[in-house]
């Protein structure tokens, strides 16, 4: 059953379907959908940053002495936190926090309503 499965999915993989690269093509070859979707990445750009900011303003006012400038300096989807291995466990058996076990963050996850917990928790693991 695995190996049919892995044949299944190595298929699926190695030949992914054409509809994306048509979603592609057809964005980028018209300008009205081009400046839209330029936009867009504007949006979602600025919000990362405004995470990283936001995170690393929470962290601060809950009081962790830690230099968190790494995180504002950063750039993409993702926040390097500098957590070790325990510290990762840590915060994901006390908090429900997942993150990879190198301390790898997705800001994706991120918003006005959990910053506060993520950063707590962060502060918490890394007293």
């Amino acid at each position: 059953m695995v190996t049919q499965m892995e044949q299944i999915i190595r298929k699926t993989y190695s030949s992914p379907p054409i509809h994306g690269s048509r979603i592609v093509i057809e964005v980028l070859n018209d300008e009205k959908l081009r400046l839209l979707w330029f936009e867009e990445v504007k949006k979602m750009s600025k919000r990362l940053k405004d995470m990283r900011i936001a995170l690393k303003e929470s962290l601060e006012k809950a009081g962790s002495k830690h230099n968190w400038d790494h995180v504002v300096n950063q750039i993409g989807m993702f926040c390097f936190s500098k957590m070790t291995p325990e510290q990762v466990k840590k915060i994901t058996e006390d908090f429900h926090i997942y993150l990879l076990a190198n301390g790898r963050i997705s800001l994706a996850g991120l918003n006005t309503k959990n910053i506060d917990y993520v950063a707590n928790a962060i502060h918490e693991v890394t007293k």
